[in-house]
């Protein structure tokens, strides 16, 4: 099963009632069949949530397109690396790591890994790493839809959100 058929499930999903989301964390996004195929994915309802360190073709928030789809990027002292790509909800839900980013010298010009998750205390430090990223106690630059960056490094109470990175090495320190 590839990535495009994983994205038409959660869609399939989303049609019949059922919950779906798409989450992803990589380096780039510029995939033309990636990128319609998530397209297609908000347009039905699915909520899309990606982690794109670099480029993104994606134009979020566009209504009748991409409403459901929000990009959130962590830039600081380290180079995020890590790619992760998790499909669902709950107990199906789907989880991949692997070394591609979602663009052609990837996906069609070289050989890379992609591998499923299967150990739930894997799943669940993983889903603890998105969870994290996608919260918004921590400072993040999030994609307009005209394709700007806006920085959040303050809550609604004025309060200096902390920084993602910090956070991680932080709590990692600790275990």
């Amino acid at each position: 099963v590839g990535l495009v058929e994983l994205i038409e499930e959660q869609i399939s999903r989303k049609q019949n009632g059922q919950t779906a989301r798409i989450q992803f964390k990589c380096n780039a996004l510029v995939d033309e069949e990636i990128s319609d195929a998530l397209y297609r994915a908000s347009q039905v309802g699915v909520q899309v949530d990606l982690l794109v360190r670099g480029i993104c073709a994606l134009k979020p928030g566009v209504p009748g397109l991409s409403e459901n789809i929000r990009v959130h990027s962590i830039l600081g002292r380290f180079l995020e690396h890590s790619r992760m790509y998790v499909f669902g909800v709950g107990e199906e839900t789907k989880y991949f790591i692997g070394s591609a980013d979602m663009m052609h010298r990837n996906l069609d010009r070289r050989v890379e890994a992609l591998v499923r998750i299967e150990n739930d205390k894997h799943k669940l430090r993983l889903k603890g790493i998105l969870d994290d990223s996608f919260s918004d106690q921590y400072s993040t630059w999030t994609l307009q839809d005209d394709n700007s960056l806006d920085r959040t490094t303050f809550n609604l109470d004025g309060k200096r959100l902390v920084n993602f990175q910090d956070h991680f090495v932080d709590r990692h320190n600790k275990a």
